[in-house]
């Protein structure tokens, strides 16, 4: 089987309520312009793979869970979230990932970058294989 750059692409989690959605609802949204402007070349990912930042405690700083992508829609925030009051941000587009349940990576895929992680296409295989960060990008 051959892989292709951009097959996984790992998403930031930095707060608990989008693991919860992950987990339970089974989506994770990333803004439009943020697929226009950074994204295009890796769109639209099979896969993703979640980097837990530091409010995860003993999870954070690492990447730990996977999913498999099963659809992708355009949808207004206020479209995701109809509980949250009207609002500047309401209007805005977002892509909507609707994946399977999450999974568990064998081992930890942990930070060893010194600056700020966005998000980082990469394969499959070296998402499984990886234990740093450095080591997912092609």
């Amino acid at each position: 089987m051959t892989t292709r750059r951009g097959e996984v692409l790992v998403a930031i989690l930095n707060n608990v309520q989008d693991m919860k959605i992950a987990c339970e609802q089974h989506w994770y949204r990333i803004l439009v312009e943020s697929v226009e402007k950074f994204l295009k070349q890796h769109w639209a990912p099979e896969w993703l793979a979640f980097y837990q930042t530091k409010v995860f405690g003993n999870e954070g700083y690492a990447v730990n869970y996977y999913a498999r992508v099963q659809n992708i829609c355009k949808v207004y925030r206020c479209e995701l979230f109809p509980d949250e009051a009207l609002n500047e941000k309401s209007q805005r587009q977002y892509y909507q990932l609707k994946i399977l349940a999450l999974q568990r990576l064998n081992r930890a895929v942990v930070s060893d970058l010194r600056h700020r992680i966005s998000f980082i296409p990469t394969t499959l295989e070296k998402l499984k294989t990886a234990t740093k960060i450095s080591d997912l990008p092609n």
